[in-house]
């Protein structure tokens, strides 16, 4: 046996690995402990940087230690020359590499990085950018490094043109570079800006830029990063804030005013009745102080009456955005909106130009997609496309594509239903624009989810009926709470035939006409609410519908009398329909209903 190296057992190593451990952790905690003593005791020296030098080696993500070591630097900074803190300074750069080479996405570490360059004299940002390429041929996708990269140009003025060129040479390399993406994205809004639309980029960029992501995906349909970039591209942008709606009712009385941006209303809004300022007080349908479209204030009675005209006008922010509107003796409600033509709600009027590339994009995407037939990405875009291009004029051809991306990539289709649902909603309010109508109709559309419910303050009239919803969220609140006449009994049948080009259903408004005529005609209308053959089991929140006068819930999947809890403070609602509930089934629930909704006098069960 003599001269034969011993090998150690399995069990042999693994003890001898769990007391090398045992002796690494007893280090580590009695240097963190001495390190945090030495903070108690106030001794900020560099003992201290030598002790949180040793933990941070290890460990980079320590941030209790990070702020130990600021501390100290602030500390000496006071004490030593500036040549000494500077040379400090620079070893801590040194150190700071050492560490990101152990952890290259250690949020303290490039925090701190930032904050010994922005404090330390003289700093070297060329040095830093090379630090930063270095670390992205790495990581291409590092994106702490981008941020700090963002940090480095800034402060070294470095032209946004020469970071463009940056993005494109990476892109060019990899194209599923997606942090490069990102980053143009917030460099071509800067350099080549569309003078009209903050955060969106001219026409000409616009048109090179789709040319280029399309040539990305065609390389690799399956890689997401173009993907969102096209996604982005085609993007609205922000218009500038302005107010949709105003509408004033003289009864009760009160304003309210609907902006295109939701925004949180202080005293910047000021309400003028008849060239007068009047002082009120501004809130959102739902009472709580957030960022909203709708703002509604109560007037005092004094101000407005029915008998008088009236010039009633509001300004936000000292003229950045206004809207008025004049009421006359014995019209009771007033209001002023924006049409569909002068108030692209969902979308971006096209140039000839952005038209005919937006044409040739969906052309491409859909060659693409009979090659690539069971990629998602290509689906989305098409739809996403079809709906810049014009969202009426492509609505069936859209549902098509929905329940082929379902099909394809089924583990989504909640989210795909709910897309759907919202692309509903947007086309019923544009067919109830183009109809100047305050009916909505959103009959049979598979509809998951209610949206864009405060661009609705005008309805009076609202059919859901035939969908999937499976709740009435609080927002019903915001509709039908104002008593209008139909704006549709102005418009004549060759009026609207003309609007049919535009997705309006001609036969179904007329059909409307017929059923529902409390609606036409200058008197106020009954209010009515249709929600049939849904999965609605509840109302969710408290409802502010003073004036609702009709709802029907038939079939459906209400089970307790509790669930319809908001319709008591619907104070003038006189029919209610209940047919087809399991609520139906309780033995005594007529006297149950009765009891619980007293101002009810037709209840249909």
């Amino acid at each position: 046996m003599h001269g034969r190296v011993k090998v150690k057992t399995t069990l042999e190593q693994q003890e001898a690995k769990r007391k090398e451990r045992e002796k690494k952790l007893e280090l580590y905690v009695s240097a963190t402990q001495a390190a945090l003593n030495k903070r108690e005791a106030g001794q900020l020296d560099k003992e201290a940087l030598e002790l949180t030098a040793q933990i941070l080696a290890l460990n980079p993500d320590f941030a209790s230690l990070w702020n130990l070591r600021r501390e100290v630097f602030l500390a000496l900074g006071t004490e030593r020359s500036e040549e000494e803190i500077r040379t400090l300074y620079v070893g801590e750069l040194s150190f700071l590499e050492s560490c990101l080479r152990v952890n290259p996405k250690s949020y303290g570490t490039w925090y701190h990085r930032c904050w010994v360059m922005q404090h330390m004299p003289e700093p070297d940002w060329s040095r830093e950018l090379q630090l930063c390429n270095r670390f992205l041929e790495i990581d291409e996708r590092n994106f702490h490094c981008w941020d700090y990269r963002r940090i480095v140009t800034h402060s070294s003025q470095v032209p946004d043109a020469d970071e463009l060129d940056l993005t494109s040479s990476l892109i060019t390399k990899n194209f599923s570079n997606y942090s490069s993406w990102h980053y143009r994205s917030k460099l071509l809004p800067r350099i080549h800006p569309d003078p009209e639309r903050h955060g969106r980029l001219s026409e000409e960029t616009l048109l090179s830029e789709l040319e280029l992501v399309q040539n990305a995906f065609f390389t690799d349909p399956n890689d997401q990063s173009a993907w969102f970039y096209h996604r982005w591209l085609l993007g609205r942008g922000d218009p500038p804030l302005s107010i949709r709606c105003i509408l004033a009712d003289l009864e009760v009385p009160f304003v309210t005013a609907t902006f295109s941006h939701p925004v949180l209303v202080g005293s910047d809004l000021i309400l003028f009745i008849d060239e007068r300022p009047v002082m009120v007080t501004w809130k959102t349908p739902e009472g709580k102080e957030k960022p909203s479209l709708v703002w509604v204030c109560d007037v005092p009675k004094d101000r407005l009456s029915a008998h008088c005209q009236h010039k009633i006008k509001v300004i936000w922010k000292d003229g950045e955005a206004k809207k008025e509107c004049s009421s006359y003796p014995g019209k009771r409600v007033t209001w002023f909106r924006d049409s569909v033509t002068e108030d692209k709600i969902f979308s971006l009027e096209l140039s000839e130009g952005k038209s005919n590339v937006l044409q040739r994009e969906l052309q491409s995407c859909k060659e693409l997609q009979e090659l690539e037939p069971d990629n998602k990405w290509c689906l989305l875009t098409i739809i996403l496309l079809m709906r810049a291009l014009d969202p009426l004029l492509y609505e069936e051809e859209t549902l098509h594509y929905f329940e082929t991306l379902k099909a394809v990539d089924p583990m989504r289709s909640g989210y795909y239903d709910d897309l759907r649902s919202k692309f509903q909603m947007e086309n019923a309010i544009l067919k109830m624009e183009y109809a100047e109508s305050n009916l909505v109709i959103v009959v049979d559309k598979k509809l998951t989810r209610l949206c864009h419910i405060d661009h609705l303050v005008l309805v009076s009239h609202m059919c859901l009926s035939n969908n999937r919803l499976r709740s009435l969220p609080r927002d019903i609140s915001m509709l039908l709470s104002i008593e209008l006449p139909l704006l549709f009994s102005s418009l004549s049948r060759d009026r609207v035939a003309h609007r049919v080009g535009r997705g309006i259903c001609l036969d179904l408004l007329l059909k409307c006409a017929r059923s529902w005529p409390p609606f036409f005609g200058t008197s106020s209308p009954h209010q009515i609410l249709e929600v049939d053959d849904n999965e609605v089991s509840h109302l969710e929140g408290e409802w502010n519908l003073p004036r609702l006068e009709e709802l029907s819930l038939q079939c459906n999947k209400i089970s307790k009398v509790s669930d319809l809890q908001p319709l008591v403070s619907c104070r003038r609602l006189s029919v209610l329909r209940l047919q087809g509930n399991p609520l139906c089934e309780i033995a005594d629930v007529q006297d149950q209903l009765k009891a619980f909704l007293p101002q009810v006098d037709t209840i249909e069960i």
